[in-house]
């Protein structure tokens, strides 16, 4: 007999535990970038422009916005994100068709 046992298998849900007492973060816009072994989501917070902002960025093209989280996940978990995404914002769809809401991209 060999002295080597089988792992275990346990099966489990994973939850928030809200008593870490993280603040909620706002973001409306998402810059997304990648390694061969992970993703990094940067979340920014983009608010209306200035006129002087305004001009700024038509010379240089370039519009700055504070960086509100970065979370780095590997890529193993990308294919389950996209998927639960996708999912949500199909019963999100379907609740809220009669609102209007754009079905398009919000780039």
């Amino acid at each position: 007999m060999s002295d080597q046992q089988e792992p275990k298998q346990v099966n489990f849900t994973i939850i928030p535990d809200e008593q870490g007492g993280q603040p909620r973060i706002y973001a409306n816009f998402c810059s997304i970038a990648h390694t061969p072994f992970d993703f990094t989501l940067t979340f920014c917070e983009v608010m209306p422009l200035s006129e002087q902002e305004v001009r700024a960025a038509e010379t240089n093209h370039i519009v700055k916005a504070p960086v509100k989280a970065r979370v780095v996940v590997p890529v193993q978990f990308i294919p389950n994100l996209v998927a639960a995404l996708q999912e949500h914002m199909r019963v999100f769809s379907e609740s809220y068709s009669n609102v209007g809401w754009s079905k398009g991209p919000v780039h």
